[in-house]
């Protein structure tokens, strides 16, 4: 695929920060002397096989409909983009919560943010909300659904799995140049417009040593989690959550392609009755998974009004 590239509004900063022992990496708009009680930052975290640079779009949406007002941070969770990678078999969701509270100590030390998460990042955000609830102002969980409950019959099979799995390296798909990246975001999503694709290539994929690219993450991550999602945990949580919530889905988006009939749709919305706060819903059409990538503009402006 060849074709223009987006064209960023608003430049990013690149910054890292030593978080629990790994040197991560931060993208920042604007700086902290932004920020204030009635716009704290903006703590934007991405989903899983993803990076932090996704959220552009979305900055540049929210530069144009309130220009630069507002201290935006978006980190590469540990193992994706630039962060460094844990020295470890799996990722576990206690270390991403780990790695948000570190984070958030050396960005506002004294006060909440507004916290936005994507996908699995949707899931960190609304597990640390109800853990850390005086330490998030406004919640957006942007497609973070969760995943369909684990029955403890599933832990031998669920561990033997990850074992067999530990005997061979685990690896990503390589691709023989940028263009090959924008061709397979596009590929992943329909809807996604070609320039943004060839902006997000040289983000989530690096020239490889042999030739060619690969994907910024660890391949680890690829691996199976020995540890059962417990969904009546992660309810537990939940109803701590004190913040105001804003979910936001694509109208377009397939859940079940993802579980089948084991988790659908309105299960995820019987969890969601849990939360201990008031919860907006919003459903934005002509995009699937990736809202924030493609209808970043109807998401700024639902953003703003929220966190007014």
């Amino acid at each position: 695929m060849a074709g223009p590239e987006y064209t960023p509004r608003r430049t990013s900063e690149s910054r890292f920060e030593p978080l629990r022992g790994l040197r991560a990496h931060l993208f920042c708009w604007g700086d902290a002397s932004l920020a204030s009680p009635a716009c704290p930052p903006l703590v934007l975290l991405h989903g899983w096989m993803d990076t932090g640079a996704s959220y552009q779009f979305l900055v540049d949406a929210l530069h144009a409909l309130e220009g630069p007002r507002r201290f935006i941070v978006a980190p590469d969770w540990r193992g994706f983009g630039r962060s460094e990678a844990a020295p470890a078999d799996s990722y576990w969701f206690p270390d991403y919560l780990g790695d948000l509270d570190a984070l958030l100590q050396r960005l506002a030390p004294t006060g909440a943010v507004d916290l936005l998460g994507h996908s699995m990042g949707g899931n960190v955000a609304m597990l640390y909300a109800g853990v850390r609830p005086a330490r998030v102002r406004r919640l957006v969980n942007l497609e973070g659904f969760g995943m369909p409950r684990a029955e403890s019959a599933q832990a031998p099979e669920r561990l033997a799995q990850w074992l067999d799995e530990l005997q061979t390296p685990a690896r990503l798909r390589p691709y023989p140049s940028l263009a090959a990246v924008a061709d397979r975001l596009c590929a992943n999503d329909p809807f996604l417009p070609p320039d943004h694709a060839a902006w997000l290539a040289p983000h989530w994929a690096q020239a490889a040593p042999g030739g060619g690219f690969a994907l910024r993450a660890d391949p680890a991550h690829k691996r199976v989690n020995p540890v059962l999602y417990q969904v009546d945990e992660v309810l537990a949580c939940w109803q701590r959550i004190r913040a105001p919530l804003l979910w936001v889905e694509g109208a377009d988006s397939d859940t079940d392609r993802w579980w089948g009939t084991r988790y659908p749709r309105t299960e995820f919305h019987q969890r969601l009755a849990s939360v201990g706060a008031s919860v907006r819903k919003l459903v934005l059409s002509d995009c699937g998974h990736m809202v924030h990538h493609v209808q970043p503009v109807a998401l700024a402006q639902a953003l703003l009004d929220f966190l007014a």
